[in-house]
């Protein structure tokens, strides 16, 4: 199979790595003759070394999400937005050691500094391995005798911040904005923080109903102007529109504006402006605005 170029490239580049999440480097890097022998009866315990190099290394921070809840014509035109939170960060008094100047923190002997107790036991014939965290440092490998008096030992301390996010023209409600190493500080010195993740909502609007790239927006007219008809000032994203009302426009009908709503994410054009027309009907009529309806359906019937 790997005399097949592109199978054996795969192979190379690290298609073995689907396999428990592990390369061929992770299983094989860094074992030795010595290293097999052992682990045939002839001294030491390969897998012993292997885990205990799969556990060395500096975990990645966490993420932080926040929502950034922008009025929709910060949406439709786009651009920079600056949004405020809290984070972790490496303490500076200690440099994320969590020990007092002039200190270090020492190797857990109850882990030899892995972070890990691991206990082996036997069963017809196989062996079973299982990795627990230390109870003594607590996973971090390490124990502070004499605490940073500025972060108490824990090495972050917290910090309020602010930073400018781009936001796309028409910025789907929901969208994720990933600002790398802007998140929580790692629990390990010399780790790699998380992300932040701004999540861009749409905050509500007097005007209009957002749906996609669409804007809805409801208006009302008098039963006369349904009647015959009239001219409607609407208010859009780019101003003052003027709309012809048709005559005999029903309750309830729907105008279509096309190209009035928000632009499209990620391609070209906008979404459409529908209008909800309803037809408001008086309640109370004058003696005179009585008459005159009286005629109109004493007309209808004739007709």
């Amino acid at each position: 199979m790997l005399s097949d170029p592109r199978k054996r490239a795969e192979y190379d580049s690290g298609g073995f790595a689907g396999v428990a999440g592990f390369t061929p480097e992770d299983l094989f890097g860094g074992l030795d003759f010595e290293d097999l022998l052992g682990g045939l009866g002839f001294g030491g315990d390969p897998f012993e070394r292997f885990f205990a190099r799969r556990r060395v290394g500096h975990r990645r921070g966490g993420d932080i999400e926040i929502e950034a809840v922008l009025p929709l014509d910060t949406i439709a035109r786009g651009g920079e937005q600056t949004v405020r939170f809290g984070r972790t960060v490496t303490c500076d008094a200690c440099t994320g050691s969590g020990a007092k100047a002039g200190t270090k923190p020492r190797a857990c002997a109850s882990c030899g500094g892995t972070g890990q107790k691991t206990s082996t036991r036997r069963e017809q014939g196989l062996l079973f391995r299982q990795s627990v965290t230390c109870p003594e440092c607590r996973g971090r490998g390490r124990i502070v005798d004499s605490p940073c008096t500025t972060c108490g030992g824990s090495g972050r301390t917290e910090r309020a911040e602010s930073i400018a996010v781009t936001i796309p023209p028409g910025a789907e409600d929901g969208l994720t904005l990933r600002v790398a190493g802007r998140g929580l500080a790692s629990e390990e010195p010399g780790g790699t923080p998380g992300d932040l993740l701004v999540v861009v909502r749409t905050a509500p609007d007097a005007r209009f109903q957002r749906a996609g790239a669409d804007l809805w927006r409801s208006e009302e007219i008098g039963l006369i102007d349904a009647v015959l008809g009239t001219e409607l000032k609407l208010s859009t994203l780019d101003g003052t529109l003027t709309v012809r009302i048709p005559a005999g426009t029903q309750p309830d009908s729907q105008l279509r504006l096309r190209g009035k709503g928000l632009p499209r994410f990620g391609v070209r054009g906008r979404g459409d402006l529908y209008v909800r027309v309803g037809v408001r009907v008086p309640e109370r009529l004058s003696a005179q605005e009585r008459g005159l309806y009286e005629k109109l359906r004493a007309l209808q019937v004739r007709g």
